[in-house]
């Protein structure tokens, strides 16, 4: 995610004790062997399975067989000798709405309507569905946020109801079709599956949370139905065919109440005088909490996407519960159950897990549509001795009772912080995308957290051990049996940094190519973890960290650590989002932001003063693409 939201977060979360009250900081932490938990579960129900031709033995052979590649500087994107990329799916191309194709304009001339029928700006969550097998499928885009000196030709120099609404229309998430076709991948136009979803278009709310008190607004008085889906992050893949996409920093869409309560506080609403980070409330009144108070409540869930059927509505799915979600791991327990792993991508917040009730069963999205409203929402405790405890947010189990605030389960999971603080889970470094291995590890990228150990806030503990944390690390665990186990065992898979850096925040034990603020995470069906990081450019003035790059995506072997850098980006972006074809042999990944400066986010005099990617051109302006990658020899990728 981008940095501009992660350091504006903050709010009164330093209450609740960290774990350091019972941890020894200075104790490593070892996790015990000796668990055996089959991942088999998981990939076979998800179509991953043994690609054609790869070792099934996973020690049999080296994962990494390429030559890492140097940090760059290059207004381009660097892979190893013996592949090639392209681009596809460039912001503001058309998204292949039959009769309805507006081409991208350089000067961002174009409108809001055109903009709702284009793809969305700033590319993150990605996966690749099978139409076709390897040869043709859907990509399912989000967009997180947008940049408006680069979406409108004089960006902020003027403001109005257009460029919120065109603003609102490049949020959301891309379905684009795809297919193999004369040596290359082309974006299929028209396709019958093209779609565009955005911050106005009407979505479900299903599950425990489904007409609550807290979900009701005048616009919608039964609580069931709210317009759009923003800020959209780290995404998932569920074994029945849909795709989840994540609602993060939802909160920096509002504008904040006069005097804002215990709730809206804990939530980071500011009051009225703070200034507004998008300002969509001067022309959309649902953006103003102090005249909507719950449309906020609205925001921050898990989103379910059929993208076969583009008449299809989505649902936010709130028994996953409420929070600045980064994405949503679907694994599978041996009787057939979802569990999906969560992390919520703020300082100090926290990792989750849903457990099912019931089985997933055959006949895809039809037999499967209410799975995810069913079910029980844990949170992570990690204790330091190396063991770790799911804790159930339950109403009726102490302390999520009503004399503690919480009437019933759908206000547990609108507050689902609040719950989690008082049954004291640990509160981590910025929890971001997680995944599992094949040997059924849980890895999740912890990108950073300057707060820990400052005055007021959570000290160091056995699971965030650095204080000023700048760089990271990534945490993972196994469960005590299967995927729904209420214990796990867990230790660190590496601490970002240098290590040779003599700063304690910034040094790493890496075991390859340094690198930091790990954040996008994806193990592929050879079993290789591809790690992607987002240093905000302000870190990278700081010479002790600047040759780490944040532009990259590297490629670990996780039973040796060894990691390797497979990518590097155009200077100022974020690689984010990683998805293949069912052969191993194309790799989708997202460019982000290329070019991004804070300082100039919305200066419409320098919309191209730090990369002009990937057009190139004079009159070109930097776009969020995604990247097509392919061995040249059409060999599997990694090898």
């Amino acid at each position: 995610m981008a940095k501009d939201f992660a350091t504006m977060e903050d709010s009164n979360r330093s209450s609740n004790p960290s774990i350091h009250d019972v941890s020894d900081p200075a104790r490593r932490t070892v996790l015990r062997g000796g668990l055996g938990a089959a991942v088999g579960g998981l990939l076979a129900p998800l179509g991953v399975g043994t690609l054609a031709g790869c070792a099934t033995a996973a020690g049999a052979q080296p994962l990494l067989g390429f030559k890492g590649v140097p940090v760059s500087t290059a207004d381009a994107v660097t892979v190893p000798e013996g592949y090639v990329t392209q681009v596809v799916a460039a912001w503001g191309e058309p998204v292949g709405v039959a009769g309805a194709m507006p081409a991208f304009r350089f000067d961002a001339g174009h409108t809001a309507a055109e903009q709702a029928l284009q793809i969305g700006m700033h590319h993150d969550g990605l996966h690749y569905v099978a139409l076709d097998g390897s040869r043709r499928g859907l990509l399912v885009i989000n967009h997180e946020y947008v940049d408006d000196g680069l979406l409108h030709p004089d960006g902020l120099a003027t403001w109005g109801a257009e460029k919120v609404r065109k603003a609102q229309a490049a949020h959301g998430v891309s379905v684009i079709e795809v297919e193999w076709r004369d040596g290359r991948w082309r974006q299929v136009l028209p396709s019958r599956h093209a779609r565009r979803i955005t911050a106005f278009t009407p979505c479900a709310i299903a599950g425990p949370a489904a007409g609550h008190a807290l979900m009701r607004t005048a616009a919608d008085p039964a609580g069931t139905v709210v317009l759009g889906t923003l800020n959209n992050c780290a995404s998932g893949k569920t074994p029945w065919g849909t795709v989840l996409t994540c609602e993060e920093n939802f909160v920096f869409y509002f504008k904040g109440p006069e005097q804002p309560d215990a709730h809206e506080r804990r939530w980071g609403l500011r009051p009225s005088t703070a200034p507004s980070f998008f300002r969509w409330h001067e022309f959309d009144e649902r953006f103003d909490a102090g005249r909507r108070p719950n449309e906020p409540n609205r925001f921050g869930w898990v989103v379910e996407i059929d993208p076969l059927d583009p008449t299809s509505t989505p649902v936010k799915r709130t028994a996953l519960g409420r929070a600045a979600h980064e994405g949503a791991t679907v694994a599978v327990t041996k009787d057939a159950r979802a569990v999906v792993y969560m992390g919520e991508d703020a300082r100090f917040e926290y990792i989750y897990k849903f457990v099912s009730r019931d089985r997933i069963r055959p006949g895809g999205l039809g037999a499967n549509r209410e799975l995810l409203d069913h079910g029980t929402l844990h949170v992570a405790r990690f204790d330091a001795d190396g063991n770790g405890r799911w804790l159930p947010l339950v109403h009726g189990r102490r302390p999520l009772t009503a004399e503690q605030g919480f009437a019933d389960q759908g206000e547990v999971l609108v507050k689902a912080r609040q719950a989690s603080d008082l049954l004291r889970a640990t509160k981590m470094d910025r929890p971001e995308w997680i995944d599992v291995d094949r040997d059924g590890w849980v890895y999740c990228a912890l990108t950073n957290n300057s707060q820990r150990g400052a005055a007021g806030q959570p000290a160091v503990d056995a699971a965030n051990p650095r204080a000023n944390n700048t760089t990271g690390h990534i945490i993972r665990w196994k469960e005590d049996g299967d995927f729904d186990a209420v214990t796990f065992q867990w230790n660190h898979f590496v601490l970002a940094g240098d290590p040779a850096n003599e700063r304690a925040d910034a040094k790493g034990n890496v075991n390859g190519d340094a690198f930091a603020c790990p954040d996008g995470l994806w193990v592929d069906a050879r079993g290789v973890l591809w790690i992607q990081t987002d240093m905000s450019t302000s870190a990278m003035g700081r010479g002790d960290l600047a040759r780490l790059g944040n532009n990259q995506m590297l490629a670990a072997d996780p039973r040796t650590g060894e990691i390797r850098r497979f990518l590097v980006g155009p200077p100022g972006c974020e690689i984010t989002g990683a998805t293949a074809t069912p052969d191993g042999r194309t790799m989708f990944v997202n460019v982000q932001h290329p070019g991004e400066a804070p300082s100039e986010r919305s200066d419409p005099a320098n919309p191209r003063r730090h990369s002009n990617w990937p057009d190139l051109r004079p009159d070109g302006r930097p776009r969020s693409a995604t990247v097509v990658i392919r061995k040249a020899d059409g060999g599997l990728i990694g090898t």
